[in-house]
Formats: structure tokens, sequence, C-alpha cells
């Protein structure tokens, strides 16, 4: 039987090794890819190094010389002018704090901010504007000042801004925190949208169950380093996530159970929300 051919990496880093000045080590040896194509949850507790990591994927913190190195499609990536600009059209991060990246006075104006520092006619750059704006679900806010914005509708104005540079990978800090449910939802499904039109999504969570319903790929952040693998078999090693600090799981251990009275065949995937148990028995 043929095996299923793995993505290739996309973007990389390889022995990678960080801490800031005067602080302990962040990072020690840690290799770390993501596939293209796919959504990716990265999860760890507090101060496991999520942020570092999504920050040194993006070129926004740079690697000490000599330890490790931070490829994009198998080839180094130079911190200069020409090696930072190659990578940031490739890969965008939004950081957690909308109000730490949103600075325009109105959100079309933040938005089409990057792609004018491409150089971009400005035909192109409205349509890309357009374009990013629909993909979030706020082209009614194509005018608004940012300042009016509600925190949800910050976050997907920010993360507008990234799309707008047509990335390959898309990279988001903690992107669901401090939303109501309703605020999850909308994002998750804006997300959902941007992974099947082809953007490559990688999203650092503590929540484990968002994890599970979102992502096709997760890694977990321990002390031993990172863990990798399909989402469905990662996190449901409860033994692993207590290892990281993390709450196990609840729609794999609800399968476990289904299973084990017979009530869900061998394969059959399990419910992965409450409503969804509601529905099906």
């Amino acid at each position: 039987m043929a095996l299923t051919e793995q993505p290739s990496p996309l973007v990389e880093l390889t022995g990678a090794h960080y801490a800031y000045e005067e602080g302990p080590p962040v990072l020690t040896g840690v290799d770390f890819a993501i596939p293209e194509g796919r959504s990716l949850a990265l999860l760890g507790r507090n101060g496991s190094g999520k942020t570092t990591l999504l920050r040194l994927l993006s070129g926004g913190l740079r690697l000490p010389s000599g330890q490790g190195e931070l490829l994009l499609d198998g080839e180094p990536v130079r911190h200069d002018r020409k090696g930072l600009t190659r990578l940031r059209t490739s890969v965008q991060l939004v950081v957690q704090d909308p109000d730490d990246q949103l600075f325009a006075a109105s959100v079309a104006q933040d938005v089409s901010f990057g792609p004018m520092n491409l150089g971009l006619g400005e035909a192109e750059v409205r349509e890309r504007v357009g374009a990013a704006l629909a993909a979030l679900g706020i082209e009614a806010l194509h005018d608004r000042p940012t300042h009016l914005l509600s925190y949800g509708q910050r976050k997907r104005a920010a993360i507008a801004g990234a799309v707008a540079m047509r990335p390959r990978v898309l990279i988001l800090d903690e992107p669901t925190a401090g939303l109501d449910p309703d605020g999850q939802e909308r994002l998750l499904t804006a997300l959902e949208g941007l992974r099947a039109s082809g953007t490559t999504v990688v999203m650092s969570t503590h929540d484990v169950e968002l994890a599970v319903r979102w992502a096709q790929d997760a890694a977990i952040l321990t002390p031993a380093g990172p863990r990798t693998g399909p989402t469905a078999e990662l996190l449901a090693d409860a033994a692993l996530l207590t290892s990281a600090g993390l709450r196990p799981a609840w729609a794999p251990a609800v399968a476990r159970f289904l299973r084990s009275r017979e009530l869900l065949a061998p394969g059959e995937p399990g419910p992965l929300t409450p409503q969804e148990l509601s529905a099906r028995f």
C-alpha cells in the first residue's frame, strides 16, 4: 500500500535556540515545520514559547548567529531587506492585541497599508482591500474609523490587513482571546474560508476544544520540546496534554466512552461539541 504523501514544509525552524536578554532559554534546539495547505493549532501553557516561536517564524525576531536556521521553501531566510521582503510576502503574523496592529484612521486605510508598501497600483490595492474585507465578513466597515470598532471588529480588521498581503501562511497569536462565543464562531468561519481558498492558517491557543474542532494538525509545546501530529491523534493523548499544562480535550474523551459502549463504530468520528452530542444521541 502506498504511503500518503505528506505536504512539504513551507516555512520551518531547525535547531532553534532563543533566549531574551538576561533571561533563561525560551526555546532549546527546536525543530518546527508548517506544512503547506493545512490548518495548524499551536498549544502550550503561558511561558512555553508560543509567541516567541511565531515571531521567529514570521521574521519579527531573529535567531542568534549559529543558534538555528529559518527556512522558507527549503531555502535559508536572510535577515536583510531582500530576505525579509521575501519572507513577509509569504508569511504574515497577526498579534494578539489588535490595538498593537491597527494605526490608520479608517479600516480601509489600515488594510491598504501593506499592499501600498509593496508598490502596487491603486486599482490592485483597492481590489485587495475589498477582497480582504469580504474574506473576514466586514465589508460594511470599509470607511469606519478604527477607534469606533468593537473589540471583535478590531480583531477582524487586523487580520484583514494581513490577508490583503496575500500571504501563503497566515499566523495568528491567540486570535479568539477576548471574543464572545458568537465572535469566535464568526472568526473561525472566516478562517476556514481562507484555508479552503488555499491559505495555510496557523493559530496559537490555550483552548484545546477549539483546536479539536478547527485544526487539521496540532503542535503542543512541552518541556521536552514540540510534539506535532494530526489533531485527532495528538489531542486524544491526555498524558501529553497534562505534561504541557493543558486540560484533556472533551471530544476525544466522549468518543472513547461512546466506542466503549459500542455507540460509535471504530473509525467513526465522534461529536466535537455538546450540541453535536445531543443532536446525534
